[in-house]
């Protein structure tokens, strides 16, 4: 009976009953792991939901940048969650062999396929799994082997300067100068990944809603990953999903369909295939292929490694060479550019290295103005542009977040109990004085350069420093895998341009807009291309 009356009281007051719980929910956050002797925002402490809110808001970048201006170098963003802003921190929690693995943030971006979850080298949180999959196709990324695959690069890059010509130049219309490099940045991507090109230059448009869909994605990935438990109630609903595996609703993300359709033209599913349950088409070879692309080179892992890479896998990398290609390296691409048209003494100091580079006879090609990967390991003022836009706007926008090992950590002086997501922001690293100069805000490629009236040891020491802080690219063993992809394009694709076109602001007084959605998009970045006649050799000038 007494039970009984106790249910009653319960149901009577549920309200209060509820209350309560949630102001015990909330404190006990508060005091979780001992955090609570870290400065943070007053709600951050008792709930995710202020991140939530601040990166649905989508400039998270400026309120973390804010935050480690007013608390210090370490911040409380959440009731089990740290950022660090000490660049010591980045040796322990993105070290190699640290036992700091990956937060449940990431797996809300693993894409889906027929009722699958694909997890991939960015989106696994299993460094076993991560370790296997690296190891599979380690080799079709180094610099070594890509570099096979310039001209792959060179030919979507003849198109595009074909087609800026044509669509722009000539009639002087203005151009989303951010959106038609991600057209080139995807069409590249395809080319080495497929050997065929996904059309977005040659139509000026996205093709199938691609980059559309991979925009709302983040818009969704990054304040989800917020709280990761609601993407199991949302676009990995165990019950969608089930449904979409046998047919009865589609829930294939336009971006993995795009790749299965690619791998199908190529390797038609055999009709006495054994695996039944992948995804994809099984990948037997119609033909050799003459020209080996990343695709070739996946098929080869599977056949090296039969007992770990399958069909599933072939496709896992197939699909992620989309993000990769598209987003990261369009930004990137945008911020070299935006910032070079901002600051016109760097533009200009940057076209007077290459003009005199071509009056050397420095580049081979003097007909379309390219410029090879060789060559533009050549251009010192070059480099420091594309380093100090890369400090400027990583592309990554959010802390990249770690799980502290059960044993607990000692990060940067502090010791942090296991299970703490931990993490640092490459917006809030990049702008560390101490490393950058007091001038962190101003774009500064010379800060790259060694100072010729200072000690060369020393400037050379200062360089190497500001280089082990960068994160763009992410650090450690989970270092992006597709950096060198990324360095092929952007150091190709910069000098290439600016010897061929002379690009203007449409309206240099105005600034970009930026949209952080766990990579931060540039928005009204329109630009005008006028023609540049090639600056030929000096010795056939002259003849």
């Amino acid at each position: 009976m007494a039970s009984e009356s106790l249910v009653e009281v319960l149901i009577r007051h549920w309200g209060v009953v509820l209350g309560v719980a949630i102001v015990a929910y909330a404190f006990s956050n508060k005091y979780n792991h001992g955090l609570h002797k870290y400065p943070g925002p007053w709600l951050a402490a008792f709930t995710d939901w202020w991140r939530f809110w601040i990166v649905y808001k989508r400039r998270p970048e400026v309120e973390h940048i804010k935050l480690h201006e007013k608390h210090g170098d370490v911040v409380r963003l959440g009731p089990n969650d740290l950022s660090f802003a000490d660049p010591k921190a980045l040796k322990t929690i993105y070290g190699l062999n640290k036992g700091f693995v990956k937060s449940e943030f990431y797996p809300v971006q693993q894409s889906v396929a027929g009722g699958h979850r694909l997890p991939s080298l960015f989106s696994t949180t299993s460094e076993a799994f991560h370790a296997q999959l690296r190891r599979s196709v380690n080799s079709a990324f180094s610099m070594s082997t890509l570099i096979q695959y310039e001209p792959f690069v060179d030919s979507t890059t003849e198109l595009f300067l074909a087609q800026t010509e044509n669509l722009y130049a000539k009639t002087g219309a203005a151009c989303n100068f951010s959106r038609w490099l991600q057209f080139y940045a995807f069409d590249v991507i395809g080319e080495m990944t497929y050997s065929k090109r996904h059309g977005f230059l040659e139509d000026n448009k996205d093709v199938d809603g691609i980059i559309s869909y991979i925009a709302s994605l983040f818009d969704y990935v990054a304040p989800i990953g917020q709280i990761p438990i609601l993407d199991l109630l949302l676009l990995k609903n165990p019950i969608y999903l089930m449904l979409s595996k046998y047919g009865l609703i589609d829930a294939t993300m336009p971006v993995a369909r795009f790749a299965q359709d690619r791998m199908a033209e190529r390797y038609p599913k055999s009709k006495t295939s054994k695996d039944k349950s992948s995804v994809l088409p099984s990948t037997e070879p119609v033909k050799p292929m003459s020209q080996p692309d990343l695709l070739s080179k996946f098929v080869q892992a599977k056949t090296d490694r039969p007992e770990f890479m399958t069909d599933s896998l072939v496709m896992t990398m197939a699909v992620s060479m989309a993000f990769a290609g598209s987003e990261t390296t369009a930004i990137s691409l945008s911020a070299v550019f935006y910032y070079l048209l901002k600051n016109q003494r760097c533009m200009a100091r940057l076209n007077e290295e290459l003009d005199a580079k071509a009056k050397e006879g420095f580049f081979k090609d003097t007909q379309h103005g390219l410029v090879t990967w060789s060559e533009s390991q050549n251009l010192p003022y070059l480099d420091a542009c594309i380093k100090e836009a890369f400090r400027l706007h990583p592309a990554p926008g959010l802390p990249m977040e770690r799980i502290v090992p059960p044993q607990g950590a000692e990060i940067a002086g502090h010791f942090v109990k296991g299970g703490t997501i931990v993490g640092c922001s490459a917006w809030v690293l990049h702008r560390n004085k101490e490393i950058f100069g007091e001038d962190v805000e101003v774009f500064r490629p010379e800060r790259w350069l060694v100072d010729e009236g200072k000690g060369r040891e020393e400037e050379e020491k200062r360089i190497k420093e500001m280089t082990g802080t960068m994160l763009q690219f992410g650090m450690g063993a989970r270092t992006c895998i597709g950096k060198n992809i990324s360095l092929l394009e952007i150091y190709k694709l910069v000098p290439t341009v600016l010897r061929r076109f002379e690009v203007r602001l449409e309206d240099p007084s105005k600034d970009w807009t930026l949209h952080n959605a766990w990579f931060v998009r540039q928005l009204n970045f329109n630009t005008t291309f006028h023609r540049r006649e090639l600056v030929q050799p000096a010795s056939a000038s002259s003849a």
